[in-house]
């Protein structure tokens, strides 16, 4: 009897049969994170890809005009707010600003309009690359509340913002009658 319980465990020792069964239980869950971990980052890279282009646009398209009108700022936005497409554009925020600099290098906001978010006022801080005398810039900014298809429970929503200041390329440009100078 000794003997034959010390057969059966050296004859089982020896076999390995399952042996890739086990290996693959073991593995799967790993590489089924890997998995869906390469795609939530991936998503979330390319949504904050989509809101760096879209600050970029709003700017760009901005400063190429002398003068906005409330439907051109309507296009405008749209535009710019159809870059986030295949995402929803239902959680997207966008402030332009104009901000005069004057001869002391002090920055006042002239006249700003926003989508969704909050229109700036007052004298914003500018970096001081930027500061330069009886000047006038554009400053788009840009905010998006990004919830992970998967992570969503480990992360919830996760705020992908950006901001881009641009020279006005013509004039400063005039808003609903507030110019900018």
């Amino acid at each position: 009897m000794l003997m034959s319980a010390r057969m059966k465990f050296f004859r089982l020792g020896r076999d390995n049969r399952g042996v890739s069964a086990v290996e693959f239980a073991l593995i799967a869950p790993v590489m089924i994170g890997l998995y869906f971990g390469s795609v939530e980052i991936s998503d979330g890279v390319a949504a904050d890809r989509k809101v760096s282009l879209i600050a970029a646009a709003l700017a760009n398209l901005s400063a190429q005009v002398s003068t906005i009108s409330s439907s051109d700022m309507t296009n405008i936005l749209d535009a710019s707010s159809a870059i986030i497409s295949p995402y929803s554009a239902g959680n997207l925020r966008m402030t332009l600003s104009c901000i005069k600099i004057d001869a002391n290098k002090n920055a006042t906001v002239k006249w700003s309009t926003t989508r969704g978010g909050t229109a700036l006022s007052g004298t914003p801080t500018l970096p001081s690359a930027l500061q330069v005398a009886n000047t006038q810039l554009l400053f788009a900014q840009v905010s998006y509340a990004y919830t992970p298809a998967v992570g969503y429970t480990i992360t919830g929503t996760l705020t992908l913002s950006d901001q881009m200041y641009m020279a006005p390329r013509i004039t400063a440009p005039t808003f609903n009658g507030t110019t900018c100078t």
